[in-house]
Order: structure tokens, then C-alpha cells, then sequence
């Protein structure tokens, strides 16, 4: 028996999830900080490409390799993680260094060895085929930018192209959280949801990133103009799948009404993304709705829920939780007014929203820790 408790494979997420938490918290305010000038400023997050990439690989990637990754033998959970976080090392004190690049690379190979040949197999339509190409563009993705920092002194297709993609994860996995989570609640509630996944729905939001991602991945030879109306049209039908989910009927549970926040996030960010490649709004603007707003509200309370339901079967046993979702909100609100350069707050606005951010990441840790204590069959 005891052999066989050793064995057991355990969540990747006890481990990601946290480290995420504390990462997210570290960064951001290390960023803030130096940006403006209250402590010198850590060589891999000095300029805005470093900033992003660790928010889209530092950050970001270990939600992904968490949620997706489930069950692992503790060796290759351990080993994982422990990549990861020597490639955050590299990657801030020596970015685009070898070490960083080499680090960055295993990681990125063991996490689609791990996950895309399990999805690849179980997935029978396309729409759960594409989750394979999301994931592996992903991991792609952060090699390219990594190898690539050292002659990239902007944010540029890589990090943009890794945008769209996470755009595109959040949409797929979110709906695949809320549509059944919130049919099976109300009917419970004694009601009726026909619109669940809505197929086509999804389809025609997957097939428009896709060409929003060709576009921007192919740059300066592609029409601007192409891209940003994929990134309208899926904004438009992932508006329309949200609405359709009926979600004001779950006012008595704040789990799922989170889950609806940053998926609006979601629809706004994708779509102001779309306007600013017509030049309608400043670019800023579009990229921290979607990486505070949607990425930041959604991963707080998908690790959340996550681990509350493994550990205690109830989502909403955590109230903490939900305040770090709203304090996330508010810092993408905050970096938002800041992006578009709102008086008479200025930099105030910045120290704001990093503050927030931070408080809303190390705020979780409390209910993910609670997670720890003992262990429990998954759902």
C-alpha cells in the first residue's frame, strides 16, 4: 500500500499553480518597480520584450502546463516544474542567453511530449484537434522568443503570434469550463440551457483566430487590415456564445459569474485587438485587456476552482478568491487608463494596477496552499 501511495501520480497543478502565483507577483511588481524607479531594474524584465515574455511564458505557461498536464508520476512533475523555474532564472538574470534558450526549449519539449500526444489521440473532431496546434504553437512560441531576445528590443510576432494563441486556449478551455458548469447548474435550478458548447460558434472563433494568427505571424506582407477583422468577427460570435450561456441566471454562484467576467474580458480584449490594427485605439490598450483583463481574471479563477474542487468539492468554500478575480479586474482597468494616458493620475495608474496584480496573485496562494494540506480523490 504505502508503495503504491508513492507511485501515485500526482496534479501538476500542486505544483504549477502556485509557482505561477508567487511568479506572477514577483515579476510584475519587479517590472513596475523599476520601470518607474523606485529599484534597478533586473536585466531579463528592463525592457518591454522581457515584460512580456514572462508574462506570456513566464507566467502564463506554467497555468497552461498546470491545468493541462493533470496527473503526472511526481518525477516528471517535479522535473517539469524545476525546468521552469531554472528557465525563469536564466531568463531574468542572463535573457537570451544559451543557458535561458536550452532551458526554455526542455521545458517547452517535455510539456508537448506530456500533453499533446494525449489530446491528439483522445480528440476525434477538429475544433478538439486544434487544442494540439494551440499548445504546440505555444511552446514554440516561447523557444522563438527566447533564442530570438537579444536582437528583438521591441515586442514583436513572436510575442504577438503567442497572444492570439493564448486568446484562442483561453476561448476553447473557458467555454469547455462554462458551458457544462453552467447547463448543470441550472438545471439543477429546475431549467433549461440548450446553448452548451454551440459548435458552430466555436468553430467559426477558432477558424477567425486562425486567420488573425496567419496575419500577424506573417507581418508586414499580410493586409493589417485582414487580420484585425478576423479579430472583430471571432470578438462578435464569442459575444454572441457568451450571451447565449445565460449566465445572470447564476447569481447564487460567484465561481461561475467570475468565469463570465474574464470571459468578457475576453471578448472585449480580442476585439479592441481587432480595432487597434485599423489604428482606432492605441495597441497597449487591446494587449492588457487580454493579458490582465482576460488571461489574468481567468487564470486566478480557473486555479482557484481547479484546486477547491479537487480538495473540498465546493469552488465557492473560498470567498479569497473571488476578491483576488475583482482585484484583477481592476488592475487591467487600471493599466488600461494608464495605456491610454488618462489625467491628472499618470504613473500613479501603473503603480496601481502592478500593485493589484501582485495582491490579487499572492491573495490566492492562501486557498491553493489550503489545497495542500491533504490529499483527495479528483473529481
Amino acid at each position: 500500500m504505502a508503495d503504491r501511495r508513492r507511485t501515485r501520480p500526482s496534479f501538476a497543478n500542486a505544483w504549477f499553480f502556485p509557482g505561477a502565483a508567487v511568479y506572477g507577483a514577483f515579476s510584475i511588481s519587479a517590472w513596475v518597480m523599476a520601470w518607474t524607479g523606485y529599484i534597478d531594474c533586473l536585466p531579463g524584465l528592463c525592457t518591454p520584450t522581457g515584460h512580456a515574455h514572462e508574462m506570456l511564458f513566464g507566467y502564463a505557461l506554467a497555468v497552461v502546463a498546470g491545468f493541462l498536464l493533470g496527473p503526472q508520476p511526481i518525477l516528471v512533475t517535479v522535473a517539469l516544474f524545476l525546468l521552469w523555474l531554472g528557465a525563469r532564472v536564466a531568463f531574468i538574470g542572463w535573457p537570451g542567453s544559451w543557458p535561458a534558450v536550452i532551458l526554455v526549449a526542455v521545458f517547452a519539449l517535455g510539456v508537448a511530449l506530456k500533453v499533446i500526444p494525449r489530446f491528439a489521440h483522445s480528440a476525434k473532431k477538429w475544433r478538439n484537434r486544434s487544442l494540439v496546434w494551440i499548445v504546440a504553437g505555444l511552446v514554440t512560441a516561447s523557444v522563438i522568443a527566447t533564442l530570438r531576445y537579444a536582437d528583438r528590443p521591441m515586442v514583436d510576432g513572436a510575442h504577438m503570434a503567442s497572444l492570439t494563441l493564448l486568446a484562442a486556449l483561453m476561448f476553447f478551455m473557458g467555454g469547455r469550463i462554462i458551458a457544462p458548469a453552467v447547463g448543470g447548474y441550472i438545471t439543477r435550478q429546475g431549467g433549461h440551457l440548450d446553448a452548451r458548447v454551440q459548435p458552430a460558434l466555436e468553430g467559426g472563433v477558432l477558424l477567425s483566430l486562425l486567420g488573425a494568427l496567419v496575419g500577424t505571424a506573417a507581418g508586414s506582407t499580410f493586409p493589417v487590415r485582414f487580420t484585425g477583422t478576423m479579430l472583430v468577427v471571432a470578438a462578435i460570435l464569442a459575444a454572441i456564445r457568451l450571451v447565449r450561456w445565460q449566465l445572470w441566471l447564476c447569481g447564487r454562484r460567484p465561481d461561475l459569474l467570475l468565469l463570465a467576467l474574464g470571459y468578457g474580458w475576453l471578448v472585449v480584449g480580442i476585439g479592441l485587438l481587432g480595432l487597434a490594427s485599423f489604428g482606432i485605439l492605441p495597441r497597449p490598450v487591446a494587449v492588457h485587456s487580454l493579458t490582465i483583463g482576460a488571461l489574468g481574471t481567468l487564470t486566478i479563477v480557473v486555479m482557484a476552482r481547479t484546486r477547491l474542487l479537487y480538495r473540498f468539492r465546493d469552488a465557492n468554500v473560498a470567498p479569497l478568491a473571488h476578491f483576488a478575480a475583482l482585484l484583477m479586474s481592476g488592475s487591467a482597468l487600471a493599466r488600461i487608463a494608464w495605456s491610454g494616458n488618462i489625467a491628472p493620475f499618470g504613473v500613479d495608474l501603473l503603480l496601481v494596477s502592478g500593485g493589484l496584480w501582485a495582491l490579487s496573485c499572492l491573495l490566492l496562494l492562501f486557498p491553493l496552499l489550503a489545497t495542500l494540506r491533504t490529499q483527495a480523490s479528483p473529481v
